[in-house]
């Protein structure tokens, strides 16, 4: 089942994703955390995204974590998605939102609060339909936009 009728297409290559009703509540299935989750306009960016980065943009699913808990402030905070090095250090964060929902200063913050504790050198926020792409360059102290996800290999 490609499509789910009541979210928008996304400025995202389609992605073939497994949906199952359960309760009267659509569910889809996160490759990633290997369970049905309830789809929400938030997962549905998620589901879209992560294939875009392992069919697209060759990151291997094996370093890439949805839902993943970091202590900020002694309150616990969920990074969507997190991906890591082959030396399992978290390298990017990956926030998403709902389509509805603008990419704002706001929703930078948080990711780069986030940071405060993880200290990647990538943070994207994406809400499906525009992307946001910054490279931080920690030895010179220097961040910029890039115009696209880069390909893993570019990583």
């Amino acid at each position: 089942m490609n499509d789910a009728p009541s979210y928008p297409t996304l400025n995202l290559p389609a992605a073939d994703l497994r949906l199952r009703e359960e309760d009267g509540v659509t569910m889809v299935l996160d490759p990633l955390r290997r369970r049905y989750v309830r789809l929400t306009p938030e997962e549905w960016v998620r589901q879209h995204f992560t294939a875009y980065l392992i069919q697209q943009k060759s990151y291997p699913a094996g370093l890439l974590g949805n839902e993943v808990t970091i202590a900020l402030n002694g309150m616990s905070r969920r990074c969507d998605t997190v991906l890591y090095g082959l030396d399992r250090q978290p390298r990017m964060i990956i926030e998403y939102k709902a389509p509805s929902v603008a990419l704002t200063q706001k929703v930078f913050d948080q990711v780069w609060r986030y940071n405060t504790v993880l200290r990647v050198e990538w943070l994207v926020i994406s809400n499906g339909l525009q992307h946001i792409v910054c490279h931080l360059d920690k030895t010179k102290g220097t961040y910029e936009f890039l115009p696209q996800v880069p390909e893993y290999s570019e990583l």
